[in-house]
């Protein structure tokens, strides 16, 4: 990222999104790292001329050769991921950071009938910690609502089984005001105790929508029970759950040294994105590119480069996190798919980067060379709509009628993913009498490609039908009828829920709203829309005003026409002197249209 327009290019391509930022130096030294809500206006601030900072900045800034970054979910998250990089790297130019042991965090201790409090040791006895938050407020903040919404017990006494039977304990202040329901005296079940501790873990790791689907239920219980005083309890504490909002999940002391790896490929290239989680920290992270020679698939690909980034950075954890199956002959190491919890969280982390690298990467390719990117998204389609070959050509079909009348059907022609307008074409529907869609289809599908086939130009290799089953059918009966039905694609668009249909086949194929490949059959369907409406509206107003003069006694259609087609317009025809209406008709003629128009004679 040397030359200054390569840079101003990366800037312009930043997300909109909280995440942490690196700067290299020439000689590829971190020389600092930053947090930033906004990646994008964080750090085109530095770049910006009239933002003068100091003069150290101004230093920092004229080293910068290279820019990294990690996307997060929050603010929060970017903070801590900041804090753990620095401690690792210790940059030139950053502050240092405090030790990890001033971050507060939750615990739920291992205990029978569990407390829960807030620690800044992490002593390994079993207990479940939670955290760390970015300020001792913020964790305040979680641990009174939890207060607030759950009668859990505060004391140290040892309630044990044996303790509790004998008696041993006595309630204390807390039960009297209603902050604990006195598990110490067997007021409360350890079962019922145990529920409340579940719960608070689904909030801690943000999993509130189960808790609050149970509120609900118990709080229609109630209701139903006439428990009003229950159900008020309940629905405050429905209210307070709802409200709050989930801490940050970057980090976990749960999670040991581990390695976290994702890939996202393409035909011609595969990214790969590193994690690496040390003590339940991120302290490295990086994305790498790989050109594909030989065709090699995602899992040769990753497992060459889970070798290249652990030789990099000496790691030697024992887990691995991946996305899919690997096999690697390295029995010391235990490779690990997540499904759920804080491990498939981080997956996802790793997944969102690689995924933002590679659009980046892609985009900065497409707009140096258009050609890979029309060549990418055919390749896409060829390989999304399961035909054998690209489609170049594309021709879609639509129908317009109102009310039966003015039938028209619409041809638009994409080719190279781009409309081709000169080649748009539109028919009056010659056969068909009434609002029958289906033989319309078939009609203009039949026109098109016998027209096609006389002038012996090269047919599309896809046809898309803007309609369902029906009007699919329709069309493939003129392609038999043309001996044709084998050589292209054709496939039908039904607008309800964008689902699209094959020949022959009893379900339709959904792909995903976001696909370029429905993007693009989409974007064909609405202009052979457009195309079509257009015409059928000029055929249809025409067809009006030619009704309109056929009112007139002694006005015939042929006689319409011919008035339309000299004065343009029924108001200019309404403005005409009786000199100028007898230039085009007989006398009488033009006598019917003046008194019809209340016009002076």
């Amino acid at each position: 990222m040397e030359s200054p327009n390569k840079l101003t290019e990366f800037l312009k391509n930043l997300p909109h999104k909280p995440g942490v930022y690196q700067f290299w130096d020439a000689d590829e030294t971190l020389i600092y790292i930053g947090k930033a809500k906004d990646l994008k206006n964080r750090v085109s601030s530095y770049f910006n001329k009239d933002n003068y900072v100091n003069a150290k900045t101004t230093v920092l800034v004229s080293k910068i050769r290279n820019i990294t970054f990690t996307i997060v979910d929050t603010e929060v998250d970017a903070w801590l991921l900041e804090n753990s990089l620095i401690k690792k790297h210790q940059p030139r130019y950053n502050v240092l950071l405090k030790d990890d042991k001033t971050y507060p965090w939750i615990i739920i201790k291992n205990e029978n009938f569990p407390r829960i409090f807030w620690t800044r040791r992490i002593i390994k006895d079993g207990s479940k910690y939670f955290g760390p938050y970015a300020s001792v407020s913020m964790m305040h903040n979680i641990l009174g609502l939890i207060k607030e919404t759950y009668q859990l017990r505060s004391c140290s006494l040892n309630l044990n089984r044996e303790n509790i039977d004998k008696g041993k304990f006595k309630v204390c202040l807390e039960y009297q005001i209603g902050n604990c329901k006195g598990p110490c005296q067997n007021f409360q079940t350890e079962e019922d105790y145990n529920k409340s501790i579940e719960e608070i873990k689904d909030i801690l790791y943000g999993k509130i929508g189960t808790v609050l689907r149970d509120l609900n239920a118990d709080l229609d219980n109630a209701v139903k029970n006439l428990n009003f005083e229950l159900a008020h309890r309940l629905k405050r504490k429905f209210e307070l759950l709802e409200n709050y909002q989930s801490k940050s999940t970057i980090v976990s002391s749960s999670i040991t040294d581990i390695d976290v790896f994702s890939i996202a490929s393409e035909e011609k290239f595969a990214f790969v994105n590193y994690l690496k989680v040390m003590n339940g920290t991120v302290i490295q992270t990086q994305t790498i590119e790989l050109k594909k020679k030989l065709d090699e698939s995602d899992e040769e690909l990753l497992s060459l480069a889970i070798i290249e980034f652990r030789s990099r950075y000496n790691s030697t954890s024992k887990e691995v996190i991946v996305p899919i199956e690997i096999e690697l002959d390295e029995q010391s190491i235990k490779f690990t798919i997540p499904k759920l919890g804080e491990k498939k969280r981080l997956l996802e982390l790793s997944q969102k980067n690689v995924q933002y690298f590679k659009k980046e990467k892609i985009d900065q390719y497409e707009k140096l060379n258009p050609e890979i990117k029309t060549d990418r998204l055919l390749t896409q389609m060829m390989k999304d709509l399961r035909m054998n070959q690209l489609p170049r050509h594309i021709e879609c079909f639509d129908n317009s009628n109102f009310q039966g009348k003015y039938p028209v059907s619409a041809i638009v022609v994409f080719k190279d993913g781009k409309p081709s307008k000169k080649d748009y074409r539109h028919f009056n529907v010659k056969t068909v009498e009434g609002p029958d869609d289906f033989a319309t289809m078939e009609e203009a599908v039949l026109r098109r490609y016998t027209r096609l086939l006389d002038e012996k130009t090269e047919l599309p290799q896809l046809i898309v039908i803007d309609g369902g089953k029906g009007q699919l059918s329709s069309a493939i009966k003129s392609l038999k009828k043309l001996g044709i039905d084998k050589s292209v694609t054709i496939i039908g668009i039904a607008k309800r829920l964008e689902e699209l249909y094959y020949p022959g086949d009893q379900y339709p194929l959904y792909l995903d709203k976001k696909s370029e490949t429905l993007k693009v059959i989409q974007q064909l369907r609405d202009e052979a829309h457009r195309f079509g409406i257009t015409f059928h509206r000029k055929k249809r107003n025409k067809g009006t005003l030619v009704t309109e003069l056929e009112l007139i006694e002694g006005i015939g259609k042929l006689t319409s026409e011919k008035l339309l087609k000299y004065f343009k317009s029924v108001k200019k025809i309404k403005e005409a002197k009786l000199e100028e209406l007898t230039e085009i008709i007989n006398l009488k003629q033009a006598q019917s249209i003046l008194s019809y128009f209340k016009a002076d004679i």
